[in-house]
């Protein structure tokens, strides 16, 4: 048994898609099937009910999930001390994070410098369910979290302490009509192609803004495939009569002279931003990463 077969078959776990876990390990889709499967014969057990459209964990595969993430956790541990003994670090501390935190993500780095000078945060930028996964088994101390939980991510052994709202912006293009406007509505925007990242990426902020739409009466038209939002600025500066929404965070942030960030006429898009740590976690370290986040 290798350990790049145990961090394949949690991946796939996770996915229940051998597609999308290849492309989450960088490899190609064959080469995970072929790890997955001489794991299984050395197993002797099937992990995975495979069909021409699903993939699902059999009853052994669900017994050996909790198993292989521990494994995985220990090795990752083992690393990261081993990377501190080598470096001369006394403490990192793993932080799952996301795009737009602008002035706040400063604000936390500020206050580790000044109160905890031997720490290094460490950022994470992960996918969702991954941040919830590597929250469970260890591997990361806190991560931030916007919007609804997602399905597959609930567990009784984590908790979201709530943090602020985070405010959405249209992004027009600068040459169109609606960027000299103070703001817009939804039903401005109903007439141009929306650029929007997949429902996978991020199902929080899709369905608010899908939904935001449909209360105001429209489907939206879709707009081209975008894999980033540089990508999908990008789009928007060409001067295409096209729109997305922006945190506010970032929209501040970004240099974009050819797109306008308008605000959202109230009472705008939002999303809830907290920080979700395993239960029972306490330490000085979070108090203060609780502190630099909501100023208390």
């Amino acid at each position: 048994m290798e350990l790049r077969q145990l961090r394949y078959f949690v991946t796939v776990a996770e996915e229940l898609h051998f597609g999308r876990a290849a492309e989450r390990l960088v490899i190609g889709q064959p080469a995970v099937s072929q790890q997955i499967r001489r794991l299984e014969r050395e197993l002797r057990v099937e992990l995975f009910d495979r069909t021409p459209r699903t993939v699902r964990l059999t009853a052994a595969g669900e017994a050996f999930l909790p198993a292989a993430r521990s494994v995985l956790a220990a090795e990752s541990a083992a690393r990261s001390v081993a990377a501190q003994l080598a470096h001369g670090r006394s403490g990192v501390f793993r932080l799952g994070t996301v795009t737009g935190l602008g002035d706040r993500l400063d604000r936390l780095f500020d206050d580790f410098a000044r109160h905890a000078p031997d720490v290094r945060v460490e950022l994470l930028s992960l996918p969702v369910r991954e941040r919830f996964a590597q929250l469970a088994d260890g591997r990361l101390d806190a991560a931030f979290v916007r919007g609804a939980r997602p399905v597959g991510s609930s567990s009784p052994e984590t908790v979201r302490h709530p943090l602020w709202e985070e405010e959405l912006v249209a992004a027009v293009p600068s040459r169109h009509p609606l960027a000299g406007r103070p703001s817009v509505s939804l039903t401005d925007l109903a007439g141009l192609p929306l650029c929007l990242t997949e429902h996978r990426n991020h199902p929080s902020l899709v369905d608010l803004v899908l939904d935001g739409c449909q209360r105001a009466g429209f489907t939206p038209v879709a707009g081209p495939a975008t894999s980033s939002l540089q990508d999908a600025l990008a789009a928007i500066g060409s001067g295409s009569p096209m729109w997305t929404v922006v945190y506010d965070g970032n929209a501040r942030r970004v240099q974009a002279p050819r797109v306008a960030f308008v605000p959202f006429a109230s009472p705008g898009l939002r999303l809830p931003v907290e920080l979700a740590v395993r239960s029972g976690a306490s330490s000085p370290l979070l108090d203060l990463l609780l502190t630099a986040l909501t100023g208390r």
